[in-house]
């Protein structure tokens, strides 16, 4: 595992941010915060509103594994579940604030699904306190603080795990090995594939009242706390920029993995761009809908799509959207990856099939496993080298998915005629951009009317993690933090 950069942190995004909360504040690290072999893991799941809820199930189907406590912001949502433990006979301590579950000492692991933006701060922090961390995908809401958590993790010795399941399924192991051995030949490019269906969230004219159930300052954390504009609070904060990633670090971030995996690319990539926009209709969501992502690495492009509208307009009803998205090569969500004597289609997490030249099938890969149990395998053997998903892969996608953004964000509206003559030198981008505006064109989309973005083609110094001369996209690669909820400079 690489762990040997220059420190990068010396950038006016994050100078003299201050350590919130520093190791004393919870007490040193205790080198015996986990049992042992012999004894029995404590987890506690923060956040369980959605994906936590396999965190629970999941850990507590575990051998020698206890969930002895919960922490959500939701006290609807946090009282449900202590019931339903308290039920199962299984009393749990229960938490609102992170900070004070983090006081407790008699837990070794913490597990976290919350919103994107909690997941870094949530990481170190639990680091610093001598716990073990599972952190939901992506593990960051941006560059900067998914490496300070890899830092934190590497600092305190701590075991953390990405929830990244595809790197423990053997299945998806066989077929990576299988064509990096050059069984296709040489990967000529990778395609990463978010096809998956997504309609308007609403549009609010005025901020939302808050449930009372809810602590917002504890839900807003690291980000701004603004007034609520949508209609839902939870789930949707995905398709806001000051919260979530869109479905590129949503879904897309599995199957960034995947892609950047089988490129055996263990840096940031030294060239990205994106094109795209928020089509089909005018919403409260701020992310794309539509787009494609280049990044640029020297062995062979990852290329990566996100589509969120059905293969055409007349599909556009809540009954017939989700059932007719669009396919590359048979796959919705998924990799396609591109080879000099043939291709290999990975529709899932766990399955992938080879094909030659000819589209005859050439071999098959399936199989699944338990990345839970992978995580708690690490912790009692105190290994990091154990984890097929260790937090430095988690960052590195992570990451590939916020420079994805970053271009976006600092792109121009473009006609889509412009738009191809830009992409004319480059035959791997320029598919993918004709293939995307004729899905948008079967969906009704005038160009005239909604213009695409095309984004700021970027140049980065992966062993920096810095974009080269473009000041406005390094400010991007960090966020200042609210008073209290600031991610560390210094770890």
């Amino acid at each position: 595992m690489k762990t040997n950069r220059r420190d990068f942190l010396r950038t006016s995004a994050l100078a003299g941010a201050a350590l919130t909360l520093p190791r004393y504040a919870f007490g040193a690290p205790a080198p015996g915060s986990v049992l042992g072999a012999n004894g029995d893991i404590r987890v506690a799941v923060v956040g369980f509103n959605g994906r936590g809820k396999d965190h629970i199930s999941g850990f507590q189907a575990l051998k020698g594994v206890r969930l002895v406590a919960l922490c959500d912001v939701d006290e609807l949502v946090l009282q449900k579940e202590a019931k339903r433990q308290a039920d199962k006979g299984n009393p749990v301590a229960t938490y609102t604030d992170i900070r004070k579950l983090l006081e407790d000492k008699d837990i070794d692991v913490i597990a976290t699904a919350t919103p994107n933006h909690w997941h870094a701060l949530i990481g170190i922090w639990s680091c610093q306190a001598g716990k073990d961390v599972y952190v939901e995908k992506p593990v960051s809401h941006n560059v900067v603080e998914g490496r300070q958590l890899v830092r934190a993790a590497r600092k305190y010795n701590r075991i953390v795990q990405t929830g990244t399941q595809s790197r423990s399924n053997p299945g998806m192991r066989e077929a990576v090995a299988w064509i990096q051995a050059g069984n296709l030949g040489k990967i000529t490019q990778v395609n990463g594939l978010c096809y998956k269906p997504r309609q308007s969230i609403g549009k609010v004219s005025e901020p939302t009242r808050v449930p009372l159930t809810i602590d917002y300052d504890l839900w807003c954390g690291p980000t701004p706390m603004k007034p609520l504009m949508r209609e839902r609070l939870h789930y949707d904060w995905h398709w806001v920029f000051d919260t979530g990633n869109g479905d590129l670090g949503n879904q897309g971030i599995h199957q960034m993995d995947i892609g950047r995996w089988i490129l055996g690319e263990n840096e940031l990539s030294p060239l990205v761009c994106s094109v795209g926009g928020r089509f089909g209709y005018v919403d409260d969501g701020n992310t794309p809908n539509t787009q494609v992502v280049y990044h640029g690495y020297k062995k062979a492009p990852l290329i990566f799509e996100v589509r969120g509208l059905p293969k055409g307009k007349e599909y556009q009803d809540p009954k017939t959207w989700g059932a007719n998205m669009d396919d590359y090569y048979g796959s919705k969500v998924g990799v396609v990856v591109h080879c000099e004597n043939g291709r290999m289609s990975i529709p899932s997490y766990d399955s992938a099939i080879a094909y030659d030249l000819n589209g005859k099938e050439v071999k098959r890969f399936k199989g699944g496993a338990d990345h839970y149990a992978n995580f708690i395998e690490a912790v009692r053997a105190r290994n990091p080298k154990l984890l097929n998903a260790d937090i430095l892969e988690g960052h590195l996608s992570s990451a590939l998915c916020h420079t994805g953004n970053v271009s976006y964000r600092l792109g121009e509206k473009v006609n889509a005629g412009a738009l191809q003559e830009r992409m004319q030198d480059n035959p791997g981008l320029e598919d993918a951009i004709t293939r995307m505006t004729a899905h948008l064109v079967a969906n009704g989309i005038n160009f005239d009317q909604t213009p695409i973005t095309l984004g700021a083609y970027l140049r980065m110094d992966p062993e920096e993690e810095r974009f080269e001369r473009n000041r406005a996209a390094n400010h991007q690669l960090a966020a200042e933090g609210r008073k209290g909820f600031e991610v560390p400079s210094r770890v």
